[in-house]
């Protein structure tokens, strides 16, 4: 498996029709502290995050690393992504890349995940070809599971942690390519 800190970071601003993914930047603060300590971005997370505690952990511009996505509609950050490699929260994918990604509630159904992750995917492909990525969310997480599909992440199995029953999929630019 390739290191995706190997990949040149930070790389140029990804454009799609109607968003941008960059790097985060100081002015994003508000919005990931909103994003964090949502009850809603929460459900399938654990919860969501006291706020003082996110803003205790972060007293200024939200952290910058390869693999991290700030999502901007109009100038204004509405979500972030992550491509990292799994540390081991999740057998299934322990040193895979993962993806990850987060939305502010005013923002769901209006097609900016798919269109960001799969810019984001994209991006990925060209920069680590034939590279897997993995995603896992919780089966009664509907979105996601529909998120990940349309994507072309492929189910490899489906287990229970954190108390639910968790989806586990892998997607990868060579199977996405050949449809």
């Amino acid at each position: 498996m390739t290191e995706l800190g190997t990949i040149p970071w930070p790389p140029a601003p990804i454009e799609t029709e109607r968003l941008v993914l960059r790097e985060p930047e100081a002015r994003d603060r508000a919005a990931v502290i909103e994003l964090l300590a949502s009850p809603e971005v929460g459900t399938y997370l654990g919860g969501a995050q006291p706020r003082e505690e996110i803003e205790h952990a972060m007293p200024g511009a939200p952290t910058r690393r390869p693999g991290r996505f700030t999502v901007d509609l109009d100038g204004a950050m509405i979500g972030q992504i992550t491509l990292t490699k799994d540390t081991g929260h999740l057998r299934q994918a322990a040193g895979k890349v993962e993806l990850g990604y987060l939305f502010l509630p005013r923002v769901w159904g209006h097609g900016y995940a798919a269109e960001a992750c799969a810019a984001a995917l994209d991006w990925f492909a060209g920069a680590l070809p034939d590279e897997p990525v993995v995603l896992a969310t919780q089966t009664a997480n509907i979105r996601a599971m529909r998120l990940a599909a349309k994507l072309g992440f492929v189910e490899v199995e489906r287990f229970e942690a954190y108390g639910a029953e968790q989806w586990f999929g892998m997607w990868s630019s060579s199977a996405t390519s050949s449809d």
